[in-house]
């Protein structure tokens, strides 16, 4: 919780908003924050107003309202509310916003990461999709959408298991 005279120093305010915020988890994924997934894109303190700027990991995202209503929550639960939640849309989210830390946990919680760039190359799949659960790269899409949008359903031909992988983008 912030003290009162951290509350008057925008910039203790901003980064007491940016750490509560950024621990909101994904609804999809709940391994990981907000943060780590790069959805979390800014807070900006001004005049004693707190707007937290989010980013949907695609165009139409049904976990964005949830998000959005978790950081209020949350905030509200810290006593740094009101806030605004807006979404922007500009730059979009690439899966170069997502963190190191936010690739080994999706690792660990059992969904190959992404590509480490987003690019053309993206665009047409991948080449290798290494196994989340025994690290094979001998490994074969069954469907290009998973459990969620942003991952597709992947097999592993050396331990047998399925895995999502996230897309990409």
């Amino acid at each position: 919780m912030v003290t009162g005279a951290a509350l008057a120093d925008p910039a203790a305010l901003r980064d007491e908003v940016w750490r509560v915020a950024g621990a909101v988890t994904d609804p999809e994924i709940p391994v990981l924050s907000i943060a780590d997934l790069g959805v979390l894109r800014d807070v900006r303190v001004a005049d004693g107003r707190v707007e937290v700027l989010i980013t949907p990991t695609y165009s139409g995202c049904p976990a964005m309202t949830m998000i959005a209503l978790e950081i209020e929550l949350a905030l509200d639960k810290a006593g740094l509310g009101p806030v605004v939640v807006k979404t922007v849309l500009a730059p979009a989210w690439t899966t170069d916003f997502m963190s190191e830390d936010g690739r080994r946990k999706l690792k660990a919680y059992g969904i190959a990461p992404p590509a480490k760039t987003a690019g053309r190359r993206a665009l047409f799949g991948v080449e290798v999709v290494d196994c989340p659960q025994c690290g094979s790269s001998d490994t074969a899409e069954i469907a290009p959408f998973g459990s969620t949008s942003c991952k597709s359903l992947w097999q592993c031909k050396a331990c047998r298991e399925p895995f999502d992988y996230f897309k990409c983008h």
